[in-house]
């Protein structure tokens, strides 16, 4: 039995959008990704200029905010992956944010 189950290996990001309540990455394939900023803290926590400073790389596998560093690939975006930072990670990056610290 033949299944169309699609590898996610080879998804490639040609365009992200970021608003305030969700992240959209059209692939070179024609598909759309859409899924919650919620699930990314620094996202959610970035300011619009932060959120709209992202380099594409890796041929479109990887997607990079230097400002909130933050880094998500494609294929864990496909497959439903959350931010898997801590609680207390994000406590201290909020809060060296807060002072004024990167």
């Amino acid at each position: 039995m033949n299944s169309s189950v699609p590898d996610i290996q080879e998804a490639h990001a040609k365009h992200v959008v970021v608003t305030d309540e969700a992240l959209t990455v059209d692939l070179v394939d024609g598909r759309t990704i859409i899924v919650p900023l919620v699930w990314y803290p620094r996202l959610w926590h970035g300011t619009v200029e932060e959120r709209n400073h992202f380099e594409i790389f890796g041929e479109g596998a990887y997607i990079h905010w230097p400002d909130l560093d933050e880094d998500l690939t494609v294929a864990g975006l496909l497959a439903g992956h959350h931010s898997a930072e801590s609680p207390q990670s994000l406590k201290k990056w909020l809060e060296a944010r807060k002072s004024g610290r990167k």
